[in-house]
């Protein structure tokens, strides 16, 4: 995406005030050997720029990549939403971004960790943002959690180094992670590449549709280009030869003209089934199984266009699943809602106040906003005034149609602190028991028991690895007995 004219061949260089400079190499100074002067406008500018140059990374999805592209309506699925980006035969610009989760802005690509997806529909009305990752599933339930897993994945802070003690004693004492960690320690570990793996909304959404009925979906992005994963070697062969992996696949794919594209499908869920389901269809750690809700195709998402600069694209994209359209809105699903604040909060203090001004952020549509002034305000909201109501023709809210706040799902009854409610199915075992038995073959299961007994192979404290070899027998018997097995005995 460009941001403005390309620099021609020979041009003279500037300072950021666009002034011609003297000297790209040498400072001003007093007398050829005497002292650099203050007063070297350009010199001061270029260190203090340099000093502040980088924002923080990111806590979590530090390391990405991402490009632009367009998401086109090829199925009908007016009868679940109205939401414009949804209707058939419409076509959408939008942004993606892949990431790992865990490792850091200079980690290596194919290390063993979840991968975000997120995406950006610059939509008719604003900017709608998905998230997720290339699993369908989570690691909790509940957002209290969320702080406590993340530094349990990061480094220890006495040494400063990654280490799978904490992980595994987080895990066997958080059995709602068995699900997630076993698609972790499966193929899906390490995908091939971004290119090669599928992306998921994870959460359960709401839709609306033009009679405001309501259903909860959830979204399936399918790889058109076939699944493929890294063995562990392979990958750990990767992680010193190329850290930028996957970065690199994606680059050159699109630059070649190999356009990756998914194919996105959903799941619908009537919302009257939700109260008596065998399971919390809002617990961020279960699938929907297919047989009860199948598969309905939407669109096909393709990826044509890298940025032209990977900082203002990628790096200050803001991804928050608050930013909703007409026609979709959040569930009960705790962990959604609280990322609804946590995410939004984040950009904030990450990349300033204005964030949504940035390139990448900018919807594609006018912007009626009486939020006013703070840092980096580049563009004057057009509302006359900066305040509401007001007598100059600002914009009303109460003349806006198609918002749908009021068909927001509201619990009934006081505000606790408390489990999900009990459905017949709500285990923390049942699925990733499943994963294993009925969706992986014999080879797969293989894998499944040689990545955990390699990763558990350095758990340091005894009492931790007794329990995460339980916490494998409680997931699946014979699996917990062919870890132990490799590890010999546990």
């Amino acid at each position: 995406m460009s941001d403005g004219p390309n620099t021609r061949p020979g041009a003279s260089t500037t300072t950021n005030a666009g002034r011609p400079v003297s000297s790209d190499e040498h400072s001003l100074s007093v007398g050829r050997d005497g002292p650099v002067v203050l007063h070297d406008a350009y010199l001061i500018e270029k260190m203090a720029h340099f000093n502040r140059e980088r924002v923080p990374e990111r806590v979590v999805h530090a390391k990405g990549g991402g490009a632009y592209g367009t998401f086109r309506v090829t199925g009908d699925v007016r009868e679940f939403t109205r939401a414009d980006v949804f209707q058939p035969g419409r076509e959408t610009p939008l942004l993606a971004r892949f990431s790992s989760v865990a490792g850091e802005m200079g980690s290596p690509d194919t290390w063993r960790d979840p991968r975000g997806f997120a995406l950006k529909f610059y939509t008719r009305h604003g900017n709608y943002d998905l998230v997720g990752n290339n699993t369908p599933v989570f690691f909790m339930r509940d957002p209290q959690k969320f702080q406590d897993f993340i530094r349990s994945q990061k480094r220890d802070p006495r040494t400063g180094l990654r280490d799978h003690t904490m992980q595994w004693d987080y895990w066997s004492l958080s059995p709602e992670s068995a699900h997630q960690v076993t698609w972790l320690m499966g193929d899906r570990g390490i995908p091939r590449n971004w290119r090669r793996m599928d992306g998921f909304g994870s959460h359960t959404y709401m839709w609306v549709n033009a009679e405001g009925r309501r259903v909860w979906v959830k979204y399936h992005f399918l790889t058109d280009q076939g699944n493929d994963f890294l063995p562990q070697a392979e990958a750990d062969l990767l992680a010193g030869q190329d850290a930028d992996f996957y970065r690199r696949d994606l680059s050159t794919a699109i630059e070649r003209g190999d356009h990756p594209s998914w194919t996105l499908k959903v799941q619908i869920m009537p919302a009257e089934d939700a109260a008596d389901y065998r399971f919390n269809p809002f617990d961020l750690t279960k699938v929907w199984p297919h047989a009860d809700y199948p598969l309905i195709e939407v669109g096909r998402m393709t990826l044509k266009e890298n940025p032209e600069n990977h900082h203002i694209h990628v790096e200050q994209a803001a991804f928050e699943p608050s930013n909703l359209v007409p026609g979709i809105g959040p569930s009960p699903d705790k962990m959604l809602l609280a990322r609804m604040f946590s995410y939004p909060d984040a950009h904030r203090y990450r990349i300033g106040v204005n964030y949504d001004e940035l390139p990448p952020n900018r919807p594609r549509v006018p912007v009626r906003s009486y939020a006013k002034d703070g840092r980096m305000r580049s563009f004057a909201p057009d509302t006359a005034a900066p305040y509401h109501p007001n007598s100059f023709g600002g914009p009303d809210a109460g003349e806006q149609t198609g918002v749908d706040e009021a068909s927001w799902p509201v619990e009934a009854g006081e505000l606790v602190r408390e489990a999900y409610s009990a459905h017949r199915d709500d285990d923390d075992f049942v699925q990733p028991r499943a994963l294993i038995r009925d969706v992986m073959d014999d080879a797969a299961r293989e894998r499944l028991v040689s990545n955990i007994a390699g990763h558990m192979s350095s758990v340091a404290d005894h009492g931790v690895l007794t329990r995460a070899l339980k916490y494998w027998r409680d997931v699946d018997s014979d699996i917990g007995e062919r870890v132990a097995a490799a590890l010999n005995g546990g």
